[in-house]
């Protein structure tokens, strides 16, 4: 089987998942999945795992993340944990678990931190001039 390279983004972290045939080893950035702190990471990185089922223990997946925080990054590893997933099973049922659950983790959020306007001491936003004092 060739492996399956999916990626996820999450505000300014980026997320790649390698994800091929082996017997159910996670790794997000060298470290496997049962070390990562903080606990809230790891649970929400073992969401997909838990949706997926028997599908997740056939397959060795890879992360490797940067940028962002800690949550961001989670999140971005999450993402492309389950679209690697999804890719993997080729499964319609699996992508409507995973939609129904939380289409934050099919779906990337493209939100972005709001640049900071000129003058405004680090605002994003520009506020309107006064000119009646």
């Amino acid at each position: 089987m060739k492996p399956i390279q999916k990626s996820g983004k999450r505000k300014k972290a980026i997320a790649r998942a390698t994800l091929k045939q082996g017997n159910g080893l996670v790794r997000v950035n060298s470290v496997l999945l049962d070390f990562i702190e903080p606990k809230v990471s790891r649970l929400k990185l073992r969401e997909p795992f838990i949706l997926a089922g028997d599908a997740a223990s056939k397959v060795d997946i890879d992360v490797s993340v940067a940028g962002g925080g800690i949550t961001s990054q989670a999140e971005a590893s999450r993402l492309a944990i389950a679209k690697a997933l999804v890719n993997f099973t080729k499964n319609d049922k699996l992508k409507e678990t995973f939609l129904s659950y939380d289409r934050n983790l099919l779906v990337a959020d493209v939100r972005r931190k709001e640049a900071a306007k000129p003058n405004r001491h680090g605002q994003a936003r520009a506020k309107v001039q006064k000119s009646y004092r």
